[in-house]
């Protein structure tokens, strides 16, 4: 049993981590279907649901405002989510200037993102968070493969900035994203990237459709193009910025709240998983969003049955070993997590992932009991 289990734990890990990216970069080498770009400046409307954030808003619209993007052409709707901390006094100061505040009561994101949208003018609908500043380009950037006509969204790039405060959780965060954009690169150059970062991304406006409570509004809006037959390309050079995570605790709650309603949202999304009408597509979202999310089931099989095979030769010993220092190394990461050296690429990243992976796990468990997280409360 335990050499089954052990040898099926390595041929999924081996797949989800090394195999399917092998797969996406020689599709993209290989097959690449670059979109057609082309300089243009329709009207756009950057929608952003907030939720008491008064620490950052004034800052996100005066981004917005200072954008490299024709102002005629440009509308900012702030969907204020409850807020009751000053978001809604912050925003008014700026109602004059293309800027428009819908002051709502305690509905859920969801719900304020698909009001925003109803009142919102623009042929093209950028989604934003509170706390993502863009690049002045990044609109022209953006809007640029809507030149193509087969092109129904746009992801954009989320960077990270260096945060002394971050912590080791940060560090990690900021390696796995530099991971993950190589990625999206090619799985983009070769059809379609998985989904979009909330961070920056649009679509547009004819192809929005409502919402639904309770699943990652980014991945249910950006998926919702390519369900209706239109790609979803990556946008390198369209930046927003975040300052990484600021705590192990924090990231660890944020990643089991998005991982919940993620699980949910692909549940949402299940027609995509066929590959007899998505073809490719249907591997990338299953092999990223599910074998990924699901990753921690392996992992533990594999520490469990690496050892009970110790006498069975080099191999077994060393896999056993192996996983002890990996998570000796997330241990001491842990320790170290508000040190310099815990901010180490060599603790860090040992330390994220299985914060991560301890977070899939939580959240399989939030699925499994029924628990929905529609709605929560902004931690800066």
């Amino acid at each position: 049993m335990a050499f089954w289990l052990f040898w099926t734990a390595i041929a999924t890990l081996l797949y989800t981590y090394l195999l399917f990216p092998l797969l996406v970069f020689l599709r993209g080498w290989l097959f690449p279907r670059p979109a057609r770009l082309a300089p243009l400046t329709p009207q756009v409307s950057v929608i952003i649901a907030a939720h008491n954030e008064a620490p950052a808003i004034g800052a996100k619209v005066e981004n917005m405002l200072a954008l490299d993007y024709p102002p005629a052409q440009l509308e900012i709707i702030v969907a204020s989510d409850g807020s009751d901390d000053g978001t809604n006094e912050i925003v008014q100061r700026y109602t004059a200037d293309r800027v428009k505040l819908l002051a709502l009561p305690r509905v859920g994101k969801a719900t304020a993102l698909n009001v925003a949208v109803a009142v919102a003018t623009g042929d093209i609908l950028v989604f934003s968070d509170a706390n993502s500043m863009y690049a002045a380009d990044s609109l022209q950037h953006l809007v640029a493969p809507f030149a193509d006509p087969q092109v129904g969204g746009v992801a954009g790039n989320q960077r990270y900035l260096s945060d002394r405060g971050g912590g080791a959780a940060g560090g990690g965060e900021k390696s796995y994203w530099q991971i993950d954009r190589l990625l999206k690169t090619y799985e983009s150059l070769g059809g379609n990237t998985i989904s979009a970062t909330g961070a920056i991304y649009a679509i547009r406006r004819a192809l929005f459709r409502p919402i639904p409570a309770g699943v990652t509004d980014d991945f249910a809006n950006s998926t919702g193009v390519i369900a209706q037959g239109y790609r979803l390309i990556f946008a390198p050079q369209a930046v927003a910025f975040e300052l990484v995570a600021g705590s192990g605790r924090r990231e660890y709650s944020r990643k089991v709240r998005v991982i919940t309603r993620g699980l949910r949202a692909v549940s949402l999304r299940r027609e995509l998983l066929n590959p007899f009408r998505f073809g490719f597509y249907s591997l990338q979202l299953f092999s990223h969003k599910v074998l990924r999310r699901l990753a921690v089931f392996p992992l533990l099989a594999l520490l469990v049955s690496a050892p009970r095979l110790w006498s069975r030769g080099l191999l077994y010993r060393l896999a056993t070993l192996g996983q002890a220092g990996f998570y000796g190394l997330a241990f001491l990461g842990w320790l170290l997590r508000r040190t310099d050296h815990g901010r180490q690429k060599l603790l860090a990243l040992p330390y994220y992932f299985v914060l991560v992976n301890a977070a899939c796990l939580q959240a399989v468990s939030n699925i499994v009991r029924g628990r929905r997280i529609d709605r929560w409360e902004t931690r800066r």
